[in-house]
Order: structure tokens, then C-alpha cells, then sequence
């Protein structure tokens, strides 16, 4: 039994809610409702590289955050440009890097440019997000997921990236 409420917690925390589904004898259809009364906004996640950008979406409801694609950093406000109109995005998720003891590291003066960069292009709240570990959790996944190959593909791990650091805000989030 203890079991079967853990991974019912798991469940539900990924879903952004801390009831328990026995315990109050809620359908999954009153939770998706209760979440939809209190939904996030439609948000992007961004994973800023020199070289390239990891991208990642939410839903329409803000339940989960999905890959988009890595676009060449030289190329990324004039794809935001396009992207963010289209797609109705009301928050701008980027991550934040930091060494491990907290310090700045080499790209984290440029991350701030671009924050202010994108405040003004778009008029938009944009968020840090702390993105210590990131490429490593995202290597792990691509592994775990059988695409061991695939961990040299860098696009693949920068959006996996950008999807790690979109969940990662999402579920910070409090209701």
C-alpha cells in the first residue's frame, strides 16, 4: 500500500496537484478541472548556448512541458520573433547558469544580456531558472530512454535540457 501512494504522489505531482486520488476520491477528470481553474500560462523554456539553444514548450494548459527543437544561437531572436506570437507564449522560462557552489560561470553575464534582450523584444515576464546539471540529467535521460547513440547529438541534449529546466519551473509553481 505504501507503494501504490508513492507512485500515486508521483503521479500527482507531476501534474502539479498534492491530493491524494484514494484519500479524496477525486476522477482524474475533477483534477484536470481543478488544474484548469488554476493552470500556469503557455510558456517557453529556454537552454542558451553560444553555439545553440535548446527550445521547449508547454501545452495549451501548462501541464507539460515537451521538446521543441535547438536553433543556432546566431538565429534565435529572429525564430522567437516568429515563434512566440504563433504559439500565444505568456512566459519566458531561461535557464540560469551557475557553477556548483553558486558562482557565475563564463556564459552567465551573456544569459543576463539576453534576459533584458527578450523583456524588451517582447514585453513578456522571463524567468531564471537554475540550470546546474542540466546537460547531464539530460544525457541521462537520452540514455534511459535507449538513444545511447544519440548522447553526442548536442541539439538533442540542448532541448532535452530546455525541457528538464521548463519542469523544473513548472513544478516549483505553486498553486
Amino acid at each position: 500500500m505504501r507503494y501504490k501512494n508513492r507512485f500515486i504522489f508521483s503521479v500527482f505531482k507531476l501534474v502539479g496537484l498534492k491530493v491524494f486520488f484514494f484519500r479524496y476520491r477525486y476522477s482524474i477528470f475533477d483534477i484536470i478541472n481543478i488544474k484548469y481553474l488554476y493552470r500556469m500560462e503557455k510558456a517557453l523554456g529556454i537552454d542558451f548556448g553560444l553555439k545553440r539553444t535548446g527550445l521547449a514548450i508547454t501545452d495549451d494548459l501548462g501541464l507539460i512541458a515537451s521538446p521543441l527543437l535547438a536553433v543556432p544561437s546566431e538565429k534565435l531572436m529572429e525564430f522567437l520573433i516568429k515563434l512566440i506570437p504563433k504559439e500565444k507564449i505568456k512566459l519566458i522560462v531561461l535557464g540560469f547558469p551557475t557553477s556548483l557552489d553558486g558562482s557565475d560561470t563564463h556564459i552567465t553575464e551573456n544569459v543576463r544580456l539576453f534576459k533584458s534582450a527578450l523583456e524588451k523584444q517582447f514585453n513578456l515576464p522571463v524567468e531564471l531558472q537554475d540550470e546546474r546539471m542540466s546537460s547531464s540529467r539530460a544525457m541521462q535521460v537520452i540514455h534511459q530512454g535507449g538513444k545511447a547513440k544519440q548522447k553526442k547529438n548536442k541539439g538533442l541534449v540542448d532541448t532535452i535540457s530546455a525541457t528538464l529546466i521548463l519542469q523544473d519551473y513548472m513544478e516549483s509553481y505553486e498553486l
